[in-house]
């Protein structure tokens, strides 16, 4: 598993990254519709970039496997060139509209364009050409994956009920639900000095005043916050269990007054961790342990029975198991003459 995970970080790292020549001995040339080299220095960045992702320097097993999938990756996509396998300027931006809205949910709107780039850029550490570039490149190799082994991908079969119903008897003991409320909550940021942290105080204490025990007039205060320049949040919180994972996060004195609360009941101000803000909580849902069946619900968040889950994984296994032997395949019958690649050992070493 720890090879698997390696290689797949390693492939996700390099991808896209093999132009940008930096000098120096050529370690490999791939020859399989031109001849394009792979140099030292190119094979030395693709480690560095390994190591710092993983915390640790790589063993020269580990660096070896790097320009492995620096070779592989050069003979998909000029095996992709000779078969004529390409992704247009329109699917690529589609691609890139479905990476930008998977930014809706945190900031409640499409981002613009600078803060889409600024997240690739702290993602990836990519500029936005360098990375359309990249994710081109990705796309390339998918789609040419997808034109050859498309029968390796679809042997991935849904499991049976009787399959599923094994793995839950096999894991009963982990199907336990945490006594768990829903909240939601407002929260006026300390701010940054003292004032700050005075005037919110008394913006909290002026919203509790308003709010009084009613859970309508909750709801309206903590709707205003959408307004631009509200200087308050408020809203759905989600679920939060009982656990000490969440007494950990946000501290055991929030997590009692949590679960103090009953359904409707809203709370005193509640002063959050440092580099949050004076927070009311009110409690719109409660749910107590249970001990899970296969057609209760597992996620709250996102209502799914322990039925649906298990399958859901056991299929996502299963589609992970096809697309490693397609792409071991692709590569090996990429490999199988040796006249497509060759490796200098003298300059690797």
């Amino acid at each position: 598993m720890k090879r698997i995970a390696f290689l797949a970080l390693v492939s996700a790292i390099a991808a896209g990254q093999l132009n940008a020549l930096p000098g120096g001995q050529p370690v490999a040339l791939v020859n399989l519709i031109r001849s394009e080299p792979i140099t030292a220095g190119q094979l030395q960045q693709q480690v560095q970039r390994a190591e710092a992702a993983f915390g640790q320097s790589l063993s020269p097993a580990q660096r070896r496997e790097v320009l492995d999938m620096m070779i592989n990756e050069r003979l998909v996509l000029q095996a992709a060139e000779r078969d004529r396998v390409t992704v247009t300027d329109n699917e690529l931006n589609q691609h890139m509209n479905q990476l930008r809205a998977q930014m809706v949910p945190m900031l409640g709107r499409q981002p613009t364009d600078a803060e889409f780039a600024a997240a690739v850029r702290e993602r990836t550490g990519l500029e936005m050409a360098a990375f359309r570039e990249e994710t081109r490149r990705e796309l390339i190799q998918q789609n040419y994956l997808l034109s050859r082994r498309r029968d390796v991908l679809d042997r991935a079969a849904p499991p049976t009920p009787a399959e599923v119903a094994a793995m839950f008897e096999l894991h009963r003991s982990q199907f336990v639900r945490p006594e768990t409320v829903r909240i939601s909550m407002i929260m006026v940021p300390y701010g940054a000095n003292a004032a700050a942290r005075t005037q919110a105080r008394q913006t909290i204490d002026g919203f509790a005043a308003e709010i009084g025990n009613s859970g309508a007039r909750f709801a309206e205060v903590a709707a205003r916050s959408q307004a631009p320049g509200s200087g308050f949040q408020g809203g759905d919180f989600g679920f939060l269990p009982r656990s000490p994972e969440a007494a950990r996060h946000f501290g055991q004195d929030f997590i009692n007054r949590a679960f103090a609360l009953r359904p409707g009941e809203i709370s005193s101000v509640i002063p959050g961790p440092p580099n949050t803000g004076y927070q009311l909580i009110m409690v719109t849902e409660s749910h107590s342990m249970r001990i899970l069946e296969p057609e209760d619900i597992f996620h709250l968040g996102t209502p799914i029975t322990v039925r649906a889950y298990i399958a859901n994984v056991m299929m996502q296994e299963r589609q992970m198991a096809a697309l490693a032997e397609a792409v071991q395949s692709l590569h090996t019958e990429l490999r199988a003459d040796g006249r497509t690649f060759q490796v200098f050992e003298s300059n690797l070493n």
